[in-house]
């Protein structure tokens, strides 16, 4: 796997955003945005699609272990217990998401606080318009790639109200540095452990998570999925093993993968050490890709770039561009020639 491959199949030079994914996160944690100047929020809702959506789960996840009450909303409808002390975040990277801005409108409506992040388009016109607070950031590439200047702007943005301390985002900044070095196209052998596990996939992988790191599996999944243009299925390890399990009774060509925590809870690490016997005894090959060390920020967002970059190569190796998104432009077309007959 040559350099040159890397130039040549990604016609946009995707990979060329992701080598820069530490750089985009610390210039954007550092960005002089304005702080949210909100108060008395015990309930957050993050509103997104697909790289959007993917950022609220990372949200839900680094505030699992708090006692804010926080939701994830992928499509149009919000929960019922939206009240004064609701925070919803609506976050479209293109701006243009026909579902969050459906959302967007119907919370403009309520009772509760709101705040917008998007690149412009049309969430960005709708908060001017109704004087909403909104927040202008960036795009490099795509939704997907753009993930590093949205999620650490945001961070950016909402910090004096999330329970999370800057140290602890200094430090994911930081691994990222670490991890880079690692899985970069600086070094293209077997010893990259990206293209290692890239090279591996060679039928539907099969991704399990555990609780606190579902947003990893999420974000994989949809990465391989935009990336790799291949079918991928996820399931919560400790669900897994009162159904899922069941499915390895029969031959199969799926591929599993266990995305570990180095602190999951023991009993977690015990259905992993379960499964793994269990494959091992039926002549199943699996991988494991455990965290770094550090807070769950820092696991999180080091994992979604390590697994990021294994989907890149995917697609060089398969010889696939990754940029285009052919399907999805499908459906954006639709929609929008439905909403004009309309």
């Amino acid at each position: 796997m040559e350099s040159l491959n890397l130039e040549k199949i990604d016609s946009e030079n995707m990979h060329k955003i992701y080598e820069d994914w530490p750089n985009i996160s610390k210039t954007y944690f550092e960005k002089d945005f304005e702080k949210i100047k909100v108060s008395n929020i015990n309930h957050i809702i993050f509103v997104g699609m697909g790289g959007s959506g993917a950022l609220g789960d990372i949200f839900s996840s680094i505030l699992s272990k708090t006692n804010m009450h926080v939701c994830v909303v992928k499509g149009y409808n919000l929960p019922k217990t939206i009240n004064k002390n609701t925070l919803v975040v609506t976050i479209s990277i293109s701006g243009n998401t026909d579902e969050t801005n459906t959302v967007l409108e119907n919370a403009s409506k309520l009772n509760c606080k709101l705040i917008a992040f998007s690149s412009g388009g049309k969430m960005e016109q709708f908060c001017k318009d109704n004087n909403i607070e909104f927040r202008k950031i960036d795009k490099f590439h795509s939704p997907r790639a753009s993930f590093p200047s949205f999620l650490f702007s945001i961070l950016n943005v909402l910090l004096p109200i999330i329970p999370i301390q800057e140290k602890d985002i200094q430090e994911t900044i930081k691994k990222l540095e670490e991890v880079k070095k690692q899985i970069s196209k600086e070094d293209l052998s077997e010893n990259n452990i990206a293209i290692s596990l890239a090279k591996w996939i060679s039928n539907i992988p099969i991704i399990y998570f555990p609780w606190g790191l579902e947003s990893v599996a999420i974000r994989f999944k949809n990465s391989l999925q935009e990336n790799s243009k291949i079918h991928v299925i996820i399931e919560d390890i400790v669900e897994s093993c009162h159904n899922g399990i069941v499915a390895w009774e029969r031959k199969s060509n799926v591929q599993p993968i266990m995305i570990r925590g180095t602190d999951d809870h023991f009993k977690t690490k015990e259905k992993y050490k379960i499964l793994a016997e269990y494959f091992r005894q039926n002549k199943i090959e699996y991988k494991e890709v455990f965290s770094v060390e550090g807070n769950i920020l820092t696991k999180i967002i080091s994992l979604i770039y390590l697994l990021d970059y294994v989907t890149i190569y995917k697609s060089i190796l398969e010889g696939i561009d990754p940029s285009p998104v052919k399907s999805i432009e499908y459906v954006k077309k639709r929609i929008n020639s439905q909403e004009k007959m309309d």
